[in-house]
């Protein structure tokens, strides 16, 4: 190896070990934001996968690159608008997304208050959005496992996807892509999602449910 790339190489490994080291620090201003998904080429496009696309939505919007693999998650860092954020998508299937989130939480030093958690929610129609500090729940596995992690208070974004037609399990819906028909709904409410993640960053919860609450039709 030639002593400029030597030497490159290991001014790189330098800048990601002060990198690291600066971000497991412990700082009162930086948040992380996870969305929930199952990992895989398959389920990508899933009802049940629409938290990992607002991620994706939010970290090209910033130019943040989802490329580190750490504590079971895909992860990157950066900045929005002036706050210091971690994005993370946890690599443990649904049913043990805590197993990657506490342990993100607890190495980077992250209160829960700091903790925005995007996920699918059945019990609100398509395109609906709703913000919330705290709560249970609500019978979703990923939040449980989550939930045994880091207790209740901790906010969260949940992303109407509605209920299954007539009587197909909700198992079997979550787990279908988004019809064609239901992609520009889709797509306005992940444009909305990221706004009131941005919301939250910048002014704190209680005005992003404020602003953004409610049909993506309400916030345009």
């Amino acid at each position: 190896m030639g002593q400029s790339r030597l030497s490159n190489l290991l001014n790189s490994l330098r800048r990601k070990e002060k990198s690291e080291t600066e971000m497991s620090s412990g700082n009162g201003d930086r948040s992380l934001i996870v969305g929930l998904g199952n990992p895989g080429r398959k389920y990508q496009e899933n009802r049940h996968n629409i938290g990992f696309m607002a991620i994706n939505r939010l970290a090209e919007k910033h130019s943040i690159d989802l490329t580190r693999v750490q504590n079971k998650a895909v992860i990157g860092s950066g900045q929005i608008d002036g706050h210091a954020v971690i994005l993370a998508k946890p690599q443990t299937f649904m049913n043990k997304s805590g197993d990657a989130v506490g342990p993100l939480a607890k190495y980077y030093k992250i209160e829960p208050s700091a903790i925005l958690v995007v996920y699918d929610e059945l019990d609100l129609p398509l395109g609906t959005l709703r913000l919330r500090e705290a709560g249970g729940s609500g019978g979703h596995n990923g939040m449980k496992s989550i939930i045994q992690h880091l207790g209740n208070d901790f906010p969260r974004l949940r992303l109407g996807i509605g209920r299954p037609p007539g009587r197909m399990p909700p198992a079997a819906y979550v787990l279908q892509d988004f019809s064609a028909g239901e992609r520009p709904i889709v797509d306005d409410l992940l444009d909305n999602a990221v706004q009131a993640i941005e919301t939250f960053l910048a002014e704190g919860i209680d005005l992003a449910m404020t602003r953004h609450n409610g049909p993506v039709v309400e916030n345009k």
